[in-house]
């Protein structure tokens, strides 16, 4: 995989200087339609999907365009290789949501099925299962295997060697067979594109996997690449096709109305004129909401994950460009006690950052306990107290020019990149799977995912911006951190120890799917997704990181799919 190519950004640090005000977009109130949208349950229905610029005609296609599929996986005759291509088609394209019942029900079915020889049917179902966090043991790869190794008579089966491939980085930390796919597949692959057509859909697929294999990709961006993809696919089922392109707009104009109401609460706060010093950057703080929380039904946490990450970045830029230490001490102080009184001794930038963040994290807790019946504002004012304690920290080390350790510097760094505070906000936006238990781990120590997830992020961050945070006098960046303790003489063979570091945590986070988890489904896959968004939403070369990240945003949220 060509993950050393990739220059990713943290939440924070990631968001660069730009033009918000010449970004054109819908400033007007949620539609009722979009309303609905928002607040459906698991099983959503576009029924009650945007209406914008989408007449009824176009809404009851839809519908009769989902009734087919639905019937399509209600048939008995359907056998499970099918089933499995077809769950597996719906899911690329973004439109699995629609049929929640009808996949968990074929996927236990699956479960007792063995597929035999058929490498293809045996990944496939394999990846299946693990993404969906049900049992199978990476055992049933053992037959393609001798001697430890797979068989060398697999190297003419490109398309089951393409599906072992995807269905490798699903392996988890202590599956050798799984790592020994990967190096077998990938090698394999590679010597397969030389005999296929560059043009070709296979040859396509291949190199798309080589490039970021599918289970490490932004599930949104996915979607839209794929629907282009598939539409290219000999024999693709057209009445798929076509609800997945409406699907798609549709879920997009309800993006595009979210972006709008960020937009007026972040003109409304006020931060952009009062805080000079600060990025505006709304839009990439939707692009990561939208990344951890894609599906529709999460419109409502995804505004407010939205602005908890604004907020964050407005307390990245007071700790790292322009806060005086002595002025950063009274104001984690001030953070620490978490009361409105505390603000007197602040310098008046200070005070409107810290009153900013109150009050929006005020109305976050205060919508969730109108909603859910919960009190969740201790949990959110720790995670935020923890975030600011740590940059403080950070602070300390860049004005004293004091080096931490390695595992110092990455146990500080997780936190201040944002991941906890962000998880903690979407396990109670989502609001789904709480029980007293797990409520119990939304503080320190957090979920080791939450740390697998943060550490992803932390080190595409640093691996992205070291030369910057060098040029400025931050030595606190891992690369030459890691150099030194690692007794390395080239920043090249670093990078590559970190790139290597990254796959380990993937499989630490793959681990999580494996046996019983205290954490809800839902919020397993959003930390999966935070990983996949900073690994994929900021991969760019050195000179066009605001083009590839405006790329994505168009893609994702302004540019809709013709019919």
């Amino acid at each position: 995989m060509a993950v050393e190519n990739f220059i990713i950004r943290g939440i924070s640090h990631s968001l660069k200087k730009s033009s918000w005000q010449n970004l054109q977009i819908l400033s007007r109130p949620p539609t009722p339609q979009t309303e609905r949208l928002r607040f459906h349950n698991r099983k959503v229905s576009l029924r009650s999907s945007v209406k914008t610029k989408i007449d009824l005609k176009c809404t009851k296609s839809i519908e009769e365009l989902q009734d087919e599929t639905h019937k399509t996986l209600l048939q008995r005759a359907l056998d499970p290789v099918s089933a499995m291509k077809l769950i597996d088609t719906l899911q690329c394209l973004g439109i699995a949501y629609h049929y929640e019942e009808e996949i968990d029900s074929w996927l236990e079915t699956i479960s007792y099925w063995n597929a035999a020889e058929s490498l293809q049917s045996t990944a496939l179902r394999f990846r299946l299962l693990r993404q969906n966090a049900m049992p199978v043991s990476c055992d049933v790869f053992k037959k393609f295997m001798g001697e430890k190794k797979f068989k060398n008579s697999l190297s003419q089966d490109t398309e089951g060697l393409l599906n072992l491939y995807e269905a490798s980085y699903l392996g988890a930390n202590g599956e050798d067979n799984m790592s020994e796919a990967i190096k077998f597949s990938e090698g394999q692959l590679i010597k397969s594109i030389q005999g296929l057509l560059p043009n070709d859909l296979l040859s396509r697929r291949v190199r798309r996997a080589l490039l970021l294999p599918r289970h490490l990709r932004m599930e949104r961006l996915e979607s839209r690449v794929y629907i282009d993809e598939y539409g290219m696919q000999i024999g693709h089922d057209s009445i798929i096709l076509q609800q997945a392109k409406l699907d798609y707009n549709q879920v997009q104009l309800l993006y595009k109305e979210e972006l709008a109401e960020l937009s007026r609460w972040w003109k409304n706060l006020g931060l952009a004129d009062k805080l000079s010093f600060s990025r505006n950057q709304p839009k990439e703080c939707f692009l990561w909401a939208v990344g951890i929380l894609p599906e529709p039904k999460y419109s409502a946490p995804r505004i407010d994950l939205a602005k908890a990450v604004a907020m964050l970045i407005v307390l990245d830029d007071v700790y790292d460009a322009h806060g005086t230490m002595d002025d950063l001490s009274l104001f984690t102080h001030a953070i620490q006690r978490w009361d409105l009184n505390a603000i007197e001794q602040l310098p008046e930038y200070m005070k409107i950052c810290y009153m900013a963040l109150y009050n929006t994290t005020s109305e976050i807790a205060q919508r969730v306990l109108i909603e859910q019946g919960r009190n969740i504002m201790p949990f959110l004012a720790r995670a935020w107290i923890d975030t600011i304690e740590a940059y403080m920290v950070e602070a300390q080390w860049v004005n004293s020019g004091c080096i931490p350790n390695l595992d110092r510097y990455m146990e500080n760094r997780v936190t201040t990149s944002g991941a906890y505070m962000a998880l903690v906000h979407t396990f109670f936006l989502i609001g789904h799977g709480l029980t007293p238990q797990n409520v119990k781990l939304m503080a320190k120590p957090y979920p080791k995912i939450f740390s697998n997830s943060g550490k992803i992020l932390r080190l595409w961050d640093d691996l992205g911006t070291s030369k910057e945070e060098q040029d400025r006098g931050d030595n606190s960046s891992l690369i030459p951190l890691f150099m030194k303790e690692r007794n390395l003489a080239k920043e090249e063979r670093a990078r590559e120890h970190l790139t290597r570091l990254i796959l380990n945590e993937w499989k630490d986070l793959n681990s999580e799917l494996v046996g019983a988890n205290a954490l809800p489904l839902s919020l397993v896959r959003a930390c999966f997704n935070m990983a996949r968004t900073s690994q994929v939403i900021y991969q760019h070369q050195e000179d066009n990181y605001m083009s590839s990240v405006d790329k994505i945003f168009s893609f994702l949220i302004f540019e809709p799919l013709g019919k």
